[in-house]
């Protein structure tokens, strides 16, 4: 099985990549090469497969990020909620565009592949008691959540004329990243646990009643992995799922965060940041899954094993 990661440099791309590399097979099917691509060349991490890094613009891909003989490939290429805000043209390009490139390589293959893309849950816009289900129509309220809707159909209907198959996963704010903040209007929502954690100040823009739907780093690539050999057959025409996530309130997060050190509470300051607020208070809090649960995808665990897995994995990253 040959795989392709466009975003492959991305936090969830280079996840995805390590997972294959350590266990050499997805879904049953041993790997044989991987091809990361990203506007950087990607790291690559060591596997017992021929791995391939490529740098490029996902609007002019080149005929290597996506090469003859690929089986799956994972869709992540892309501009973030608040920097596709900022920039129209830019976002457009990487989330339209990108997505219309992705689906013209797949149609040069021999076979059509599977193609895993990770929509958001910022393709809805919804009050904080409604629950989202799998029916629910896609209102976004900003120009990331409408591209990435945008681009759903496009697979879809690729998926129709049998150019690719595709699964669609709603991706929740995943929760603790890694690393600095990022342009995500999201980004708060991790910066409040890691840099505290981390012993560094944070800020927030919202209310601590405020709720979200989140998922940890390990369960979102889990996910992908699982949609990346889902049998399809059942899916018909919508290709789009919404993944079991979790519904926290701010005030919990911040909870669990006094619970796992003590202190650290103090270090999240309340911040006016109404650019932000005006993009996040749009975005849904609560999801049906159960389709989501009928095709297989696992339920979230607890927001206090969420915590600890952050402080599990810098543990041994330091």
């Amino acid at each position: 099985m040959r795989v392709a990661i466009t975003g492959g440099g991305g936090f969830l791309g280079q996840r995805v990549a390590r997972r294959l590399a350590r266990e050499g097979h997805l879904g049953g099917r041993a790997v044989t090469g991987l091809v990361l691509f990203d506007i950087a060349a990607p790291p690559m991490p060591e596997a017992p497969f021929p791995v391939v890094s490529i740098a490029g613009d996902v609007a002019d891909l080149p005929e290597t990020a996506i090469p003859p003989g690929s089986d799956v490939v994972f869709h992540l290429a892309a501009v973030v909620s608040a920097a596709a805000e900022a920039d129209y043209d830019l976002g457009r390009r990487v989330n339209l565009r990108g997505t219309d490139a992705v689906v013209d390589a797949c149609r040069r293959l021999a076979r059509p592949p599977r193609v895993v893309f990770t929509s958001s849950v910022a393709s809805f816009s919804a009050s904080q008691s409604e629950v989202i289900g799998a029916a629910t129509r896609q209102v976004p309220a900003n120009s990331y959540g409408a591209q990435k809707a945008a681009a759903e159909l496009i697979l879809a209907d690729a998926t129709r004329r049998g150019f690719l198959d595709a699964v669609t996963l709603r991706l929740p704010t995943v929760c603790i990243r890694p690393g600095r903040p990022n342009k995500a209007a999201s980004s708060f929502v991790s910066s409040i646990l890691r840099e505290p954690l981390n012993g560094e100040a944070a800020e927030l823009p919202v209310a601590d009643d405020f709720a979200l739907w989140i998922a940890s780093p390990a369960q979102a690539t889990d996910w992908l992995l699982h949609a990346a050999s889902l049998d399809t057959a059942g899916m018909g025409l919508d290709r789009s799922v919404n993944p079991p996530g979790l519904t926290v309130t701010v005030g919990e997060m911040l909870a669990a965060l006094e619970a796992a050190n003590p202190g650290a509470r103090a270090l999240v300051r309340r911040v006016a940041a109404p650019e932000i607020e005006a993009i996040v208070t749009t975005w849904p809090a609560r999801f049906d899954p159960a389709r989501a649960l009928s095709l297989g995808f696992a339920p979230h665990g607890s927001l206090d094993a969420l915590v600890g897995e952050f402080i599990a994995d810098t543990r041994r990253a330091s």
